[in-house]
């Protein structure tokens, strides 16, 4: 069992002084978070992934490598990263970087988001949300799990001789969850590649 700090990165007006903290405020009280976090022995921090107001974090894995700059034992995570509206080579790339920087330290949380007008933003649709994370995370395991990927599929543009570099970390790809509140495939999804299961509703 861990226990930790688990943040959608919000930014809302303190009720006690009618204050709104900046976006600049709420990116460094993050920060601090998480480094308290380490102070006090708790296990994880996680961030999550927004691309709209009032939210902060639209990059979270710049985030957790300044954390894990600044850490020495504790676990780095999201809450979530959007399987859907995220190119799949993209995440494969990124989090097995912060991986290599975090020396091991993280895992990644999957979903698929659910604000609609996000999905357009990144020449998506919501509608296509369960086959985009379906198809998307089943893109990001080749690219984990294998040195060379040759890959077509329905949403983005084919794979010829592809390798993701930087690999994971010692040949390992980090540990994911797949987060959801409503949808019985993305358990599934979860349960067929043994990775773990979020539901935080």
């Amino acid at each position: 069992m861990q226990f930790g700090i688990f943040s959608v990165s919000d930014i809302t007006t303190d009720p006690t002084t009618g204050k709104t903290p900046t976006e600049n405020d709420r990116i460094k009280a993050a920060t601090a978070m998480a480094l308290k976090a380490e102070e006090v022995g708790l296990d994880v921090f996680a961030i999550g992934e927004h691309h709209n107001p009032p939210f902060f974090s639209s990059s979270p894995t710049t985030t957790l490598a300044y954390i894990a700059a600044q850490t020495e034992k504790l676990m780095l995570s999201t809450a979530t990263t959007l399987i859907t509206t995220n190119d799949p080579v993209k995440i494969a790339e990124d989090y097995a970087m912060l991986q290599h920087l975090s020396d091991g330290r993280m895992d990644l949380t999957l979903g698929r988001g659910n604000t609609g007008p996000v999905y357009p933003w990144f020449g998506y649709d919501i509608r296509d949300g369960i086959s985009l994370a379906v198809e998307h995370y089943a893109l990001l395991r080749e690219l984990w799990d294998k040195e060379v990927v040759n890959w077509t599929g329905k949403h983005r543009s084919p794979l010829t001789g592809f390798t993701s570099t930087p690999a994971p970390l010692d040949g390992v790809a980090p540990f994911v969850w797949h987060g959801s509140i409503r949808s019985p495939q993305i358990a599934e999804q979860a349960a067929y590649y043994g990775d773990g299961f979020l539901h935080n509703n």
